[in-house]
């Protein structure tokens, strides 16, 4: 067979990004609006335990490209507040649209990209590509291109105070739809690029990639339609007292201190009308690779880079804890080779991803990587025993660094500080994550068993800087680095 029949015979990927959105949204009895991600789902794989290498854009997207823990890639910040020579994308480590690329496909990538600063992404693989940059932040997102967002003041929350911030838009309702905001500017220029790619014979992977649900949640009427903010049903855990977490947590909880009940629902009513916006637009998508009669021979990937809090905690954003709200992240897939209607209870990272693309499309690994391939899963969802029991994630900061590693084993998580006291929960009994059990008696043992796993990955993953803290006023864990070996 020749390369070019070899490449023929590849499938198509599809990858769409949401930026800061929860997988509770796409859930089972969600209050949600989201038909078009439920057709996905029922087309394939739902993962309810997914979750990102950390909960910050840059970090996480670059753990997606990279297959690697942040500490690997570079990346450990959001790169745009720091230094130059600061969090930056370690051009040595391999990305998988290159490997696409040598494997005879045609690559294009639409959106916000926010990995590394050179935005030269045909550098990454990726031979067609638009991005959003700054200068779109203005005017309905689409800097000088679009019109200046009008305001429904009826339905608008801006956070001021205390002295000395700027004033900021929290959310708001318009009448301005997502077509006409920059989500459809990238909407545009995918289905364009699609329509090129699917009149041909290459097969081809396209990105598209958003900054919603996150940032202000500026939302249209036509999407809020669906929603009854009455009806909102609050977070169980909107008003946690962290008795027994990091004093930091409640620091941070009384920047949030003024917003009433009234207000939380209205955000999240925002909140849940912007995934509803991004449902639609996927839903055109879906719609064009179906009246190409594409879908059976098309990988679709709707993850997320992180989740976010609107109100669960007592916090909005994603800057701080380490709660499933923004680590647990939306993630179903599609196509060849994956069963149909399933739910997989797989604990799986975002970083997973590099290895299970290129399996899927039948291109060789690459050794090295901190991640490893789910596409077993995928094909028979639930069937792998404790392949997939153990899931881990990173946190450095943001802006006001700290040190934080995450690890999930079965119905356990644990959370090794570097600022605080750590954390322990059992999600199945406390899934709103409610209760510490760090410091309980009976729970000494499991500590100690759990930190040790933790100090394994933090060896095999090469997380140097953790790993040397044998020095005297470093020495926090309930178990030191060598509990590892």
């Amino acid at each position: 067979m020749s390369e070019d029949q070899a490449a023929a015979k590849r499938p198509n990927i599809l990858l769409f990004i949401p930026d800061g959105m929860q997988a509770a949204p796409i859930g089972p009895g969600s209050q949600c609006h989201t038909p078009n991600f439920d057709r996905l789902a029922a087309a394939g794989v739902r993962f309810e335990n997914a979750h990102t290498t950390c909960p910050t854009c840059s970090p996480a997207r670059a753990s997606l490209m990279t297959g690697l823990l942040p500490h690997n890639h570079g990346v450990l910040e959001v790169e745009h507040c720091r230094d130059d020579d600061q969090c930056v994308l370690r051009t040595d480590k391999p990305h998988w649209a290159p490997q696409l690329v040598a494997a005879g496909y045609r690559t294009g990538y639409f959106g916000k990209w926010h990995i590394e600063r050179t935005n030269q992404l045909n550098d990454f693989g990726w031979q067609t590509y638009r991005f959003k940059d700054n200068k779109f932040i203005r005017h309905m997102g689409k800097g000088d291109e679009g019109p200046l967002a009008e305001l429904d003041d009826s339905l608008s929350r801006h956070v001021t105070g205390p002295d000395g911030y700027n004033t900021i838009l929290h959310y708001a309702a318009t009448e301005t739809p997502p077509e006409e905001r920059y989500p459809g500017v990238s909407l545009q220029q995918t289905q364009e690029y699609l329509g090129e790619c699917l009149e041909g014979d290459q097969p081809w992977c396209c990105c598209i990639s958003f900054t919603e649900p996150n940032e202000a949640l500026l939302a249209s009427h036509e999407a809020l339609e669906h929603y009854d903010i009455d009806a909102i049903e609050l977070p169980a855990n909107l008003r946690d007292d962290y008795t027994n977490r990091p004093n930091l947590y409640r620091r941070v909880q009384q920047v949030f201190d003024n917003v009433t009940d009234r207000e939380w629902k209205e955000a999240l009513a925002c909140y849940y009308a912007r995934i509803t916006e991004l449902d639609k637009i996927f839903g055109s998508i879906y719609d064009q690779l179906e009246a190409a009669e594409a879908l059976d021979n098309t990988i679709i990937i709707m993850v997320a880079d992180h989740g976010r809090y609107v109100g669960s905690h007592g916090f909005d954003a994603h800057n701080f804890g380490a709660f499933e709200e923004i680590y647990n992240i939306p993630m179903i897939m599609s196509g060849p080779g994956i069963a149909k209607g399933a739910t997989s209870q797989a604990l799986v990272g975002i970083h997973d991803l590099y290895p299970t693309i290129l399996e899927l499309a039948g291109v060789d690994p690459v050794e090295n990587l901190d991640a490893r391939s789910f596409a077993p899963e995928l094909a028979a969802p639930g069937t792998h025993g404790d392949t997939y029991a153990q899931g881990y994630a990173e946190y450095f900061g943001s802006r006001f660094s700290l040190i934080q590693r995450v690890l999930w084993h079965g119905p356990w998580k644990m959370i090794f500080n570097g600022f605080d006291f750590d954390e322990l929960y059992n999600l199945e009994d406390d899934p709103h994550e409610m209760h510490n059990l760090a410091q309980d008696e009976d729970q000494q043992e499991r500590v100690r068993e759990l930190v040790a796993r933790i100090w394994r990955v933090i060896r095999d993953t090469g997380d140097r800087a953790i790993l040397e803290t044998h020095y005297y006023p470093m020495r926090f864990g309930a178990v030191g680095p060598n509990a590892a070996s």
